[in-house]
């Protein structure tokens, strides 16, 4: 069996990430009633989770799956920056990460679920279930 990889975290980003979760967005709790509870292909989705020393919107650890939702603010050049510089270290550390706007996800869901059914399903082609490792 595979070794789990330990991601690492900033301990002082537990309870921003809380604060996060108490205070989504309304587009943060539209998608996920998407993904909670194992619907997305029964993959666990977590949201508001500390990596590295960010925070993803949502994770997915068997997939190594980031996805973020980008409000108005990310169309600022600084913020913008930023989310490059989030999304580099992210890559860095073996994690995919889906960028989605407030306006995608609110107006044209069918999509969003269809980009992510979509890495779900090339993921899988590629990576070998556990039941094949070793074999």
């Amino acid at each position: 069996m595979a070794k789990r990889k330990i991601i690492p975290y900033d301990p002082k980003l537990k309870e921003l990430a809380r604060q996060l979760r108490n205070d989504s967005t309304k587009t943060e709790i539209f998608l996920w009633l998407k993904l909670k509870g194992k619907q997305m292909y029964a993959y666990d989705f977590h949201r508001q989770k500390p990596i590295d020393s960010y925070i993803l919107d949502f994770f997915c650890y068997e997939l190594m799956l980031g996805i973020e939702v980008d409000g108005y603010s990310h169309e600022f050049l600084e913020v913008y920056n930023k989310d490059t510089v989030k999304e580099k270290r992210m890559n860095q550390l073996g994690i995919t990460v889906l960028r989605f706007t407030d306006e995608q996800v609110l107006k044209d869901m069918e999509n969003v679920l269809r980009a992510i059914e979509y890495y779900i399903i090339e993921y899988e082609k590629h990576t070998p279930s556990p039941s094949q490792e070793g074999s």
